[in-house]
């Protein structure tokens, strides 16, 4: 494959990360490791070496302890019980289903009705289901950030 093509399918892979941080369906954080890690691939690691795909790496597998601290503590905060975010859990991908609303109602819709499952309660329902709602939106963004300082790390490399 000629590295024109090759370019396009790393800048794709980290596109699609990228759209991957808000879109719980898409792997983000892997695919633009493997589109960062393919760039370096390309121009046979004399750019990009050893030392920035680690920190690339290090950045990556942060984003998942990001992820799951985020949404914890936003429904740890809001006092929700673990049905709560199991319920949130099945509202994103049931939110999926129904576009870009979808993914932003869904965790909430979700998180309530497993908080109302689980105590009866709708004041406490609500509660959860926003404080699990702020939890994911907030650690989309602190991916999203992670993800731009992954690309931040090649290109500096790649420039230096």
């Amino acid at each position: 494959m000629p590295d024109a093509a090759l370019w396009v399918l790393a800048l794709l892979l980290v596109l699609a990360g990228i759209a991957g941080a808000v879109l719980p369906a898409i792997p983000g954080a892997p695919l633009v490791f493997a589109g960062l890690f393919l760039g370096a691939f390309i121009d046979g690691f004399s750019k990009v070496g050893w030392f920035p795909l680690v920190v690339i790496g290090l950045l990556t597998a942060l984003t998942f302890v990001v992820d799951f601290a985020a949404t914890a503590l936003g429904a740890k905060r809001a006092g929700a019980s673990p049905l709560a975010l199991v319920g949130a859990a099945l509202g994103t991908v049931a939110g999926l289903f129904f576009g870009f609303v979808g993914v932003l109602v869904g965790p909430f819709a979700g998180a309530a009705l497993g908080e109302y499952a689980a105590r009866r309660d709708l004041r406490q329902a609500g509660r959860a289901g926003l404080g699990t709602w702020l939890g994911i939106v907030l650690g989309s963004a602190a991916k999203i950030a992670l993800l731009l300082a992954m690309v931040g790390v090649f290109a500096v490399a790649w420039l230096l």
